[in-house]
């Protein structure tokens, strides 16, 4: 589940920096931003949305080194990661009890930025993953582009086909991140459905280590799917479920909501999640989430790798 975490923000950050249209070609020169993005991922501790790093973070969230994570735990992960990475400059909105609340997410995507001297105090934490002497997309005013994730349970030991043609609804939408999930002890990442089967990347795959050459570019072919996709039967998938979106623009979350209202909430008794406008009066009052300020995220408290080793082995970890 860290892994497939991990392929859903990075298909976040390739439609943030590369836009949604872009496609991997083998032995095709890439753009700087693309290779900025890899080096987010690699399996070293001083890189922001390493393995080590959502493994750290998760102990926050009550789940142990080598403990199995679900999508709502890695959902909570990201968000608080995403504190420290000025350079992709994410707004992470994790939808509570089935609900999205519109006024939460424009008042966290609107947030004015952070001011400079704030945010040097976990500078030093990206400075290997970003490269140095580069200038952070972090401190523009504006809308922070958003990632919006919508944890679900659509049963209790099976998915309910009630929810089904929603759920599938949702893969059409061009916000659309795919959705974690799998089916039980099985991670996956569906990025699409054929009918009544889903499309996923299965992560159980070991992959040689990687890591950045001298010219800060990455050997990337393990980053990508060299073969076709799995599919499995919808029926099969196990409820925990979490969908992702990606808004780059203020116009594209208005759009997502014109497109659930449309499709996602038209005549439905059992409804697959809420949209509303307002804050619920009887929840406590939202504050957009702020980067603490430290200078780590905690991982360079893990002082070995040995129970990463481990964990890699436990769960034959597949490179992003």
């Amino acid at each position: 589940m860290l892994r497939c975490g991990q392929m859903m923000l990075a298909q976040a950050l390739i439609c943030r920096h590369l836009g949604r249209d872009w496609q991997w070609e083998k032995h095709k020169k890439q753009p700087e931003e693309y290779h900025r993005i890899l080096r987010c991922f690699l399996d070293r501790k001083d890189c922001c949305y390493s393995i080590h790093q959502m493994a750290q973070m998760g102990v926050g969230e009550g789940k142990s080194i080598g403990e199995w994570f679900g999508p709502n735990t890695v959902a909570q992960v990201l968000k608080k990661l995403a504190l420290f990475d000025e350079w992709n400059s994410l707004a992470v909105y994790v939808s509570m009890d089935n609900t999205v609340v519109i006024e939460d997410i424009k008042k966290m995507c609107w947030s004015p930025a952070q001011s400079s001297s704030v945010a040097h105090s976990s500078a030093h934490l990206h400075r290997s993953a970003l490269g140095p002497n580069k200038n952070t997309a972090g401190l523009c005013p504006g809308w922070k582009p958003l990632l919006l994730i919508i944890p679900l349970r659509l049963g209790i030991n099976h998915i309910n086909p009630v929810y089904i043609d929603a759920f599938k609804e949702c893969f059409k939408m061009p916000q659309s991140l795919g959705a974690l999930g799998g089916k039980p002890n099985n991670a996956y990442y569906f990025i699409g459905f054929l009918g009544n089967e889903l499309i996923y990347l299965d992560p159980h795959t070991t992959q040689s280590f990687v890591d950045s050459e001298e010219n800060g570019t990455v050997d990337d072919k393990s980053f990508h799917c060299q073969q076709a996709p799995h599919r499995m039967k919808i029926m099969n998938l196990d409820p925990s479920v979490a969908l992702g979106f990606f808004c780059k623009e203020e116009c594209d979350f208005d759009n997502w909501c014109s497109l659930v209202q449309k499709e996602i909430l038209k005549q439905q008794s059992l409804r697959m999640f809420e949209l509303v406008q307002k804050h619920p009066p009887h929840w406590p009052p939202f504050i957009p989430p702020s980067k603490p300020e430290v200078t780590t995220t905690g991982a360079e408290l893990i002082e070995s790798t040995d129970k990463l080793f481990e964990l890699e082995e436990e769960f034959e970890i597949l490179s992003v």
